[in-house]
């Protein structure tokens, strides 16, 4: 059943306006939907400190379109005062003393935080599997056999289920963008540098990106308004001046060059998700846009998964050496230091994040650097290269953001097929080249979200956002959640 907070964030803006519903109203229809969660979506629901914002609320703010909203938070964004553990037993009890910059910027713009949002332990796997409390499920399959994706899961699941009209996320190769296709959302990931990532948990900094999850595109792009921009917090984070986003909506694409990756295409097993595809592109086309077939290089697309795996794990064992069970988390009696480090991280890591950190160690051993850490720095720069070559012949790279619908969780995937290695891990590109990147719904097969993705230049959010609007066009699917099923158009 609908309710306001399927709605978008302009809608529910003027209806606060109108004062047709208020943000005490809001917050509560949000905790009630979330103690309704049958999806394993959140770490905590933070009712009675959401309650007592919400109730302090009451002129609404008309140049202010956020002013009044719920929203939900991964659990790897600190929160003052609030228990924040990445999903993970290491950090169980830590509460931070500040709110992470983003945090900060929503509780100006008057936002209400009603949940931190279940994730993959530490922000690390996509499959939305790994967290300490358990699998996090795929609204949209109510036997709980599919997967939402990750890292940023439970808000992925929270705004399917209707919960919230936006989340924030985290990504480092497709954290949030993945999560979106698998959840019919938009799923937005800016220029490396153009959010704060101060207060974020870092997992692999040269990789990591805040993104965010909303309901349409239009309210990805007043989102972007309110949280990009300078932070003397964080020294990567970008002087450049924040554009108005929202302004680009109605340009359209008539002129403007759209290249897709054949190898990626011609990789995919699922036929529906190619037809959907390529009937997209003749709809571009109707629109005035030049869309063109591009070779990347099978090489190099094979490489961008090793690679991804290389670096980030070789940052994340450095990033994570200080959860020792001394300054954070559960601490464990030992004789030594030694003793007392090696029982928290034993007991506080899962064997994924176990894996990882020896992926990462041996992979930054001297002897092994040149071969492994410094090779895959090298591949990088190859692939960002050519892809930066490609986007100074093209305005925007198209693909499909997923080889398919959700998988089941029992659904075993050949490693070495050019499927997985290519089309389910081509998300990455944009995180190796720091590029706005967002992913929207394209259509619905058997009932399940199929989603593209769209990526730009560095710092042309608003380019992107313009050609991501003429695409919900095209496809009818803006507003798509559980509560709000629709058919599509494609």
């Amino acid at each position: 059943m609908m309710g306001y907070l399927d709605k978008g964030i302009k809608e529910l803006h003027e209806l606060l306006v109108r004062k047709e519903t208020t943000p005490l109203e809001l917050a509560k229809e949000a905790i009630a939907r979330a103690k309704e969660d049958t999806c394993n979506s959140f770490e905590k629901i933070l009712e009675e400190e959401a309650l007592e914002e919400a109730s302090c609320l009451s002129e609404p703010e008309e140049e202010n379109i956020l002013w009044g909203l719920p929203y939900v938070a991964k659990d790897n964004f600190s929160t003052k005062g609030i228990e924040t553990t990445a999903s993970s037993d290491v950090l169980k009890g830590y509460v931070p003393l500040f709110d992470a910059s983003v945090v900060s910027r929503l509780k100006d713009r008057k936002c209400i935080l009603v949940a931190k949002a279940s994730m993959d332990e530490l922000a690390m796997g996509g499959t939305g599997t790994t967290s300490h409390i358990g699998k996090t499920y795929n609204p949209y399959d109510p036997a709980h056999e599919r997967m939402v994706g990750g890292s940023s899961s439970g808000s992925a699941a929270a705004m399917a289920e209707g919960i919230v009209p936006f989340a924030l996320g985290s990504d480092t190769g497709d954290s949030v963008r993945k999560p979106a296709s698998y959840a019919g959302l938009v799923g937005m990931k800016p220029t490396w540098g153009r959010i704060s990532r101060y207060g974020l948990f870092p997992f692999a900094p040269s990789l990591d990106h805040v993104g965010y999850f909303t309901r349409d595109v239009e309210g990805a792009a007043y989102l972007l308004e309110a949280l990009a921009g300078h932070d003397d917090m964080d020294s990567t984070s970008s002087y450049r001046a924040v554009d108005s986003y929202s302004g680009y909506l109605g340009k359209g694409v008539a002129g403007k060059r759209f290249c897709y990756f054949r190898e990626i295409v011609d990789s995919l097993s699922d036929l529906t998700a190619k037809e959907k595809f390529l009937a997209s592109l003749e709809e571009l086309r109707k629109k005035g846009a030049v869309v063109s077939e591009v070779s990347f290089g099978l090489d190099l697309l094979r490489a961008v998964y090793p690679a991804y795996m290389v670096i980030s794990c070789a940052e994340a064992t450095s990033n994570d050496a200080n959860l020792d069970g001394i300054k954070f988390g559960p601490y464990y009696e030992g004789r030594t230091y030694q003793e007392s480090m090696n029982a928290a991280r034993t007991n506080g890591f899962s064997e994924l994040i176990k894996r990882r950190f020896v992926i990462g160690s041996y992979c930054l051993m001297r002897e092994n650097q040149e071969e492994l850490f410094l090779r895959a720095q090298r591949l990088r720069h190859l692939i960002v290269d050519r892809l930066n070559g490609i986007l100074s012949e093209n305005d925007f790279v198209y693909l499909p953001a997923a080889p398919g619908i959700a998988p089941r969780f029992d659904e075993s995937s050949d490693k070495l097929s050019s499927e997985y290695l290519i089309a389910d891990n081509h998300l990455a590109l944009g995180n190796f080249a720091g590029l706005p990147s967002l992913t929207l719904p394209l259509a619905l097969e058997k009932g399940y979200p199929l989603g593209v993705n769209l990526m730009g230049r560095a710092f042309e959010e608003g380019e992107l956002f313009a050609a991501a609007k003429a695409l919900e066009d095209i496809t009818g699917l803006s507003g798509l959640s559980v509560n709000n099923p629709k058919e599509g158009r494609l």
